[in-house]
């Protein structure tokens, strides 16, 4: 997919563009049908919360050798309509991608995920630039009660704002504290919710502030996301890095996949 000059100049000035119905239903069937059975794996990669111990997020689901290996998911992150669209953003063709991962908001039981940058946690993986974006694509419809995202949109053109660490679900992670998004909320647009059907997908900025809320539905929402970073911004040796499945060093320039559906493909033995 080709983006226009008008699309670059809105990126650039809000930090993301939403792409309605990007992939379509047989394709996103699949990607569920992986979902499932990756959940039933035990391994360190998988977050679960919970009284029931629900998965709520997997990682590394992209590596033909993690232990939630997927070959629909490394598809997808090879796809023009992902790939194509992280280079163009970028305006760089070497990338490789951070982490892959499924964040898996269960009915009723899903938790919140603080206002934060992502750049607040990858800077302290050793990036030392926020040349990086991620792709959302949604495998459940989002809905303000199923807990979509919000941004607040230009805050990408703010610095790395100083985090906190933040301790209130089962993944902790830097998130920004609630004086400063006091502060940021009052001097830029009010936050937008990324809303759309399952198959569609937003491109979005490494320091553009974003949050979610609580699942209150009695289904279950799920969002695969796709983290891109420049080959040339890997990052540099850290004390006590994190483990490989949030923190790749596999940083080989991804090959843009051909423009055709996602397929479905042999679990991994």
């Amino acid at each position: 997919m080709q983006l226009n000059k008008s699309q670059l100049e809105d990126f650039d000035h809000d930090g993301f563009l939403f792409f309605a119905n990007l992939f379509d239903n047989k394709e996103i069937e699949i990607l569920l049908s992986e979902v499932e059975r990756l959940a039933k794996i035990n391994a360190n990669s998988i977050v679960r919360e919970g009284d029931e111990q629900t998965p709520k997020i997997l990682l590394q689901v992209h590596e033909t050798d993690s232990a939630t290996a997927s070959e629909a998911f490394r598809q997808l992150a090879c796809s023009p309509r992902t790939l194509g669209l992280a280079r163009q953003v970028l305006r760089d063709d070497a990338l490789y991608l951070h982490h892959s991962k499924i964040n898996m908001k269960a009915a009723i039981e899903g938790s919140t995920w603080p206002w934060h940058q992502d750049f607040m946690s990858w800077k302290l993986d050793g990036i030392a630039r926020p040349d990086m974006v991620t792709v959302l694509v949604m495998l459940h419809e989002a809905t303000p009660m199923n807990g979509c995202l919000y941004f607040v949109p230009g805050t990408h053109r703010l610095n790395r704002l100083d985090p906190h660490y933040d301790t209130s679900t089962a993944y902790r992670f830097w998130a920004a504290d609630t004086a400063t998004m006091r502060e940021v909320m009052a001097k830029h647009a009010d936050p937008v919710a990324i809303t759309g059907h399952a198959g569609s997908a937003v491109v979005f900025h490494c320091n553009l502030l974003h949050a979610s809320g609580h699942n209150l539905s009695p289904v279950d929402r799920w969002h695969a996301f796709l983290s891109f970073n420049t080959v040339a911004n890997r990052p540099q040796k850290v004390d006590n890095p994190r483990p490989e499945y949030v923190r790749s060093t596999n940083w080989t320039p991804l090959i843009l996949g051909a423009d055709q559906p996602i397929v479905e493909s042999v679990a991994p033995a």
